[in-house]
C-alpha cells in the first residue's frame, strides 16, 4: 500500500508541475508578446504582465524550481534505495 501512495504523491507532483510549467511558459509568451506589440504601440497587457509578475508569476517559477528539485531528489534517493535493497 505504501508503494501506491508513493506513486500516487508522484503522479500528483508531476501533474501539478506540468500546470505549473504551462503556466510559466504562457507567461513567457505573454510578455515576448507584449514587449514587441509596446515597440509597435500596440497595447497588449505589458502592465498588466508586469502588475502580475510578484504575485503570480514569480511564485510559479520558484514552485517550478523546487518541484523538480524535489522530484529529483526523490527520484535518486528511490534508486539508490531500490539498489541497495
Amino acid at each position: 500500500m505504501a508503494t501506491s501512495m508513493k506513486e500516487q504523491f508522484f503522479k500528483w507532483l508531476n501533474f501539478v508541475l506540468m500546470l505549473d510549467l504551462f503556466l510559466v511558459l504562457l507567461s513567457f509568451f505573454w510578455l515576448a508578446i507584449a514587449v514587441i506589440g509596446r515597440g509597435a504601440k500596440i497595447p497588449l497587457g505589458l502592465d498588466l504582465w508586469y502588475k502580475l509578475w510578484e504575485p503570480i508569476f514569480t511564485p510559479a517559477i520558484g514552485i517550478l524550481m523546487a518541484g523538480a528539485l524535489l522530484s529529483g531528489a526523490a527520484s535518486w534517493v528511490a534508486k539508490r534505495w531500490s539498489s541497495e535493497g
